[in-house]
């Protein structure tokens, strides 16, 4: 803390634009701790102390109202409030300055990201790559058709066959956004073939099989770096919730459940993202394009790759996510725009893979979120004013590549499973990881509660599946 008392005005803390988030936050605490407000006349220089709460209570944003007076908080109780936010949980997304630790080279943050597999993998012919892809292709066929299925085994070959699908594919983008694009495609095709084929046979594996998180992270931990075990993680942890999803939706009864309890838990959320449809009109079917629908085997594949490639777009940045820099919020957002143009541009994944590394951060448009998404629909809307979006989330491409929805689904389940990971991640350099409970209750409170950014459907039906995981 400052140790002379100074007095700083409220404009200059709660800036909006590109610090809107912040001043959210600032706002949430200031509220929270009660914070004293130095008001002043400026025609009479007169002054007093009112409560922040009763003054935003009185009238939101009221430091931006004229009326000749101006308001302040000391710098004692600013610096109070910089110590509340680095503390508080629901800010572990922007990342505080990482723990120091010793200097590391290049290499060791390499290691620390990929792996020691990398360098043994990287040295490999791209028709070594392939072939080691086909290979461990086969080793999950061939535990898929086994009568007699062992849970560890079939753990440790999704890991291991996820981890270095995940390196072969980084070592391959680093290489092809050295090409132009159409040397790039042809380059990777045979890669992208056969890393389709391989996450196809673990999607069916996943479709007998689901496991509890504890065995997962035990094999993930074993070998990988940080990095290729976050993209293990999530697309293991993704696409077994995709098979617990179809499950449940395939019966009737759950989505009408869903359908009895939506205007008293769910609609309020949904009307604050379209407010220009009437409450009468909001319905399950409103919110979900063609209405809630289990996801036929095509698109299941396609999203399932797009989980394991998200964080392709961290290959140019290793030193950066795995070093000792503090957080850059510039740095952050550019592996996701990496990781869409050098998959939409350097490969033939999907365009649904391409979307999904896109798009998988965007939050509902949240000043905290970010992606490709938000760029191209305030474009939109500059060259067509009247239109609006009539549902929030899609399944299929048309309705957000046309901006007729707010959200792409496997996007908003990525964002989720993505969350999840990031908190509970033992690894993480910059704060503690929580336990699965505290995790779901920490991502309800902050990212449904206060803030309108991840699905609260599909986090009801997420909540769910990690209970059901917990209890195996």
């Amino acid at each position: 803390m400052s140790g002379k008392e100074t007095y700083i005005p409220l404009k200059e803390i709660l800036s909006q634009g590109d610090n809107a988030g912040l001043s959210r936050e600032y706002v949430d605490i200031m509220l929270q701790d009660d914070i004293p407000v130095v008001c002043v006349n400026q025609d009479t220089s007169k002054s007093r102390k009112m409560p922040f709460k009763v003054m935003y209570n009185n009238k939101t944003a009221f430091w931006q109202q004229g009326g000749g007076w101006t308001y302040s908080i000391s710098s004692i109780d600013l610096d109070k409030v910089k110590e509340k936010l680095v503390a508080r949980p629901g800010n572990w997304e922007k990342e505080q300055p990482k723990k120091s630790k010793p200097e590391i080279t290049k290499q060791t943050v390499k290691d620390q990201g990929f792996g020691k597999k990398y360098d043994d993998i990287a040295s490999m012919s791209t028709e070594q790559k392939i072939s080691h892809l086909n290979l461990q292709k086969t080793k999950l066929n061939d535990l898929f058709v086994k009568k007699a299925r062992d849970r560890e085994i079939i753990a440790e070959a999704l890991v291991e066959s996820t981890s270095d699908a995940a390196i072969i594919n980084h070592i391959a983008l680093e290489e092809a956004m050295r090409l132009g694009d159409d040397e790039a495609k042809k380059q990777t095709q045979e890669l992208v073939d056969s890393t389709h084929e391989m996450v196809k046979s673990s999607t069916y594996l996943f479709s007998e099989d689901v496991f509890s998180d504890e065995l997962v992270n035990e094999l993930v931990e074993k070998s990988n770096g940080t990095i290729v075990q976050h993209m293990t993680r999530v697309f293991l942890n993704g696409i077994a919730f995709l098979s617990y999803y179809n499950k449940l939706v395939s019966s009737s009864s759950a989505i009408n459940k869903i359908r009895i309890s939506f205007a008293a838990k769910y609609r309020e959320y949904y009307q604050s993202l379209l407010p220009h449809i009437p409450p009468g009109n909001f319905t399950l079917e409103r919110v979900f394009y063609k209405g809630m629908a289990a996801i036929p085997p095509d698109l299941f594949h396609k999203w399932s790759v797009g989980f394991l490639i998200h964080d392709i777009g961290k290959a140019t940045a290793v030193e950066y996510h795995e070093g000792e820099s503090e957080y850059n919020r510039d740095v952050v957002i550019e592996h996701v725009k990496i990781g869409y143009k050098s998959v939409m541009n350097k490969t033939n994944y999907p365009v649904e893979a391409s979307l999904i590394t896109g798009f998988h951060h965007e939050y509902y448009g949240d000043v905290s979120g970010y992606g490709y998404f938000r760029a191209y629909l305030e474009q939109y809307k500059k060259e067509y004013p009247d239109v609006k979006q009539e549902y929030c989330i899609t399944y299929e491409l048309e309705p957000i590549l046309g901006y007729r929805a707010l959200a792409y689904f496997p996007a908003k389940v990525l964002e989720i499973v993505d969350v999840y990971d990031s908190i509970t991640d033992p690894n993480r350099a910059y704060r503690e990881p929580v336990n699965q409970t505290e995790a779901l209750a920490l991502m309800r409170s902050e990212f449904i509660e206060k803030r309108h950014k991840i699905d609260p459907v599909i986090f009801d039906i997420y909540e769910a599946f990690i209970m059901d995981k917990i209890h195996l």
